[in-house]
């Protein structure tokens, strides 16, 4: 199950993690959001204990969506040793996160 990150668990959970960490920034009132939202789950059971997989609601977290500069929704980050080191604006097909996120554990 994809981790609840929050602007207020996003320094412990994402930057302090020794695994890479795949960040989903959606809202509920998006469509294709919702399109991604099952395939990030599906991530999260595919790599469990190999990374961290999350989603962050935009509109009950702000800032951390304004820090990283996530002005298009669905936005995911790939984070590794608290850096951004990719990024996947819009829906994807779930091999496109799988390459990504795989290409960060190599």
């Amino acid at each position: 199950m994809a981790v609840e990150i929050t602007d207020a668990n996003f320094e412990e959970v994402v930057l302090k993690s020794d695994k890479p960490v795949v960040i989903d920034f959606w809202a509920a009132w998006c469509g294709p959001c919702r399109m991604v939202g099952p395939v990030i789950e599906e991530l999260a059971s595919d790599f469990e204990g190999k990374a961290v997989v999350g989603k962050l609601d935009v509109d009950q977290n702000p800032d951390t969506s304004f820090k990283y500069g996530v002005r298009n929704i669905p936005t995911v980050l790939f984070i590794k040793d608290g850096e951004v080191v990719d990024k996947q604006v819009g829906a994807a097909p779930k091999k496109v996160y799988e390459d990504k996120l795989s290409a960060q554990l190599a």
